[in-house]
């Protein structure tokens, strides 16, 4: 599933010797190399979105969960002004984002944060704007795409695995009044993500459709009681 052209480098010790790759982002270059998954370009429109929810909601940081290498969250932070906490469990992913932070002078409100999201988020911790774009290719057909990192594209049996970990995580999380944006494979996908909503206080309010996957709005079910 490559996307995106870059030139590469080749990089000293302290990053393994990897030839680094760089692509454009909306308006950042993101580092990264064959051990993270290579932004798709397509995933600027969930960016994009959060640009647009953030004149919405109360003012906070942006929580990214399944960062990866850092492109949807920096590009949302570098465009809305807000601070932007990044998760990912993959602590390469994890180190380009911490660069990638830095090379947009976005590095002193980024917090790039390593492992679990119930390890790394603390119980208390509420967030106005949520973004979420977990792997979710369907296990067997992850040999479709073997240029991918395999813990970065393996979404389970139904491709959702991670994604309901992210749900749980969004309606623990979510602040009052906030709103949260999650990147699927595809309709199907985001109807199924849809029917377990509820059971974390969540709603869709809005699926938009692209060519290569589709992204979710969630709010909390009901906000005059958060």
């Amino acid at each position: 599933m490559p996307e995106g052209t870059g030139g590469a480098v080749t990089v000293g010790a302290a990053q393994d010797a990897a030839c680094v790759d760089v692509v454009t982002f909306g308006e950042l270059c993101i580092a990264f190399d064959e051990r993270v998954l290579r932004p798709r370009q397509w995933t600027s429109a969930q960016s994009d979105w959060a640009t647009q929810l953030s004149s919405d909601v109360p003012h906070g940081a942006v929580l990214e969960l399944c960062a990866g290498a850092g492109s949807i969250g920096l590009l949302a932070a570098a465009r809305t002004g807000r601070p932007l906490v990044a998760v990912d469990a993959d602590p390469v992913a994890a180190a380009y984002a911490v660069r990638n932070a830095r090379r947009a002078g976005l590095a002193d409100r980024v917090e790039v944060r390593t492992g679990r999201f119930e390890d790394v988020i603390g119980c208390g911790e509420r967030y106005p704007l949520v973004l979420a774009d977990p792997p979710w290719v369907p296990r067997q057909q992850t040999d479709r795409y073997p240029e991918d990192p395999l813990s970065a594209i393996d979404g389970g049996h139904d491709g959702l695995d991670v994604a309901r970990g992210c749900l749980a995580t969004i309606g623990a999380h979510l602040g009052p009044g906030g709103a949260a944006v999650i990147q699927v494979g595809s309709a199907a996908q985001a109807d199924a993500l849809a029917d377990g909503a509820a059971r974390h206080g969540l709603r869709v309010v809005q699926v938009r459709h692209f060519p290569r996957g589709a992204l979710m709005r969630l709010d909390h079910l009901d906000t005059r009681n958060r």
